[in-house]
């Protein structure tokens, strides 16, 4: 059953919402009125980092002043305090300030076992997402939601803002490469935040097993998707700020390239370069960063590139640069080192092969679309919040 808590939201003009900054914002989990009845009494789990916060203080510590029973923290990629690299192993331990077990979601197991749900009445998930498919909050958010309905357990979204989520665009994920970088039949930029994309996964009942999640969601008031939102915590150590975050579903796919996306720089996913000084006249030199980026792509060497903080607009998702790159290089193996994990990234090996064969974005994605509108009519019956169209 799904169960949508309090007023739905709050009816304020669209035009207010784009730019009038006396409007604000309530994450769900800044409303605790509509929440903190459902779990008194109750063993509760909660999957947290450090985004998870009321007005500066996290989750935890709100929800142990309100004498609720924390019995376990899940934590997601990044770890609880969000001070892992990405990739990097988290490890199961103990809150050292709460005492509370912390049991990772990024290690040796991604989806909460039967013993570690065992005993708990209610999970609650509180994390800040980014909207971009290949960003793993959402997956862990799949796997427990698929966790919960195996196990009965019932799972409360706090919502939150979704930075990118005024549009919807990028190929959707075929099912043979569903990964951890990608569970759901969704399109890169899917244009949900975590609580309508819950709602979404458990609607259509896109995991394993015949049960169904008891899911109850406290959505984000005074929020559309044509809001304009500034995350007041970054969400991982490589997105910073706002260009990085939303220039994040147009670079992921270097990822997989010899061209750095200044990962080890002070300005990551904000900048492009290789060591070819034909790349272009900027230049930039990775380096290790503790909790950041260890070991970042060329690290020590010179890149050369093109710096992307002098944009005067930031442009939607686009391939433009995953083009431009591609075209630099003589050799299809200097620049694409990892075609197994484009395609995971992508959702399919088609865009390579398209790619290959010389077709323009503009042909590229226009084959998307038969793909997007089907899925634009799922995502429209899960929306909370008016949407950009």
């Amino acid at each position: 059953m799904i169960k949508l808590i309090g007023y739905f939201v709050l009816f304020i003009s669209l035009a207010c919402h784009a730019g009038n900054p006396m409007v604000v914002l309530k994450t769900g989990a800044e409303q605790p009125k509509k929440y903190l009845p459902q779990i008194q009494n109750k063993q509760v789990g909660l999957v947290v980092n450090h985004t998870s916060e009321i007005n500066g203080t996290h989750l935890v510590d709100f929800l142990l002043s309100k004498n609720i029973k924390v019995k376990t923290i899940f934590a997601p990629e990044h770890g609880f305090r969000g001070n892992a690299a990405a990739g990097e192993e988290i490890e199961d331990g103990v809150d050292a300030k709460t005492g509370i077990p912390l049991v990772s979601l990024y290690g040796k197991n991604r989806k909460p076992t039967p013993e570690q749900l065992q005993g708990l009445d209610v999970v609650i998930f509180d994390v800040q997402d980014v909207g971009c498919r290949f960003y793993t909050y959402i997956s862990t958010l799949h796997l427990v939601l698929e966790a919960c309905a195996e196990n009965h357990v019932s799972l409360l979204v706090l919502d939150r803002p979704n930075p990118n989520g005024d549009y919807v665009a990028g190929p959707v994920l075929q099912p043979k490469f569903q990964s951890f970088v990608g569970m759901d039949p969704i399109p890169i930029v899917h244009g949900c935040t975590v609580g309508e994309l819950a709602q979404m996964i458990n609607g259509e009942h896109w995991y394993d097993g015949n049960n169904k999640c008891e899911l109850t969601v406290i959505p984000v008031e005074n929020y559309t998707h044509k809001t304009r939102y500034t995350l007041p915590v970054k969400p991982s150590p490589n997105l910073p700020n706002d260009l990085s975050v939303r220039l994040y579903p147009s670079l992921c796919f270097f990822e997989a390239t010899s061209v750095s996306v200044g990962r080890g720089t002070p300005f990551p996913f904000q900048v492009l370069g290789g060591p070819d000084s034909t790349l272009g006249s900027f230049t930039f030199v990775p380096e290790d960063i503790a909790g950041v980026a260890e070991n970042p792509l060329n690290e020590g060497k010179v890149c050369y590139g093109i710096d992307l903080r002098t944009l005067r607009q930031v442009p939607e998702f686009t391939l433009k640069y995953f083009l431009e790159f591609y075209h630099r290089f003589k050799n299809e193996k200097d620049f694409l080192t990892r075609e197994n994990w484009l395609n995971l990234l992508a959702g399919t090996d088609e865009l390579i092969q398209q790619i290959r064969i010389g077709k323009t974005e503009e042909d590229i994605i226009r084959s998307w679309q038969p793909q997007l509108t089907k899925y634009k009519e799922i995502r429209k019956k899960y929306l909370l919040y008016p949407d950009f169209e």
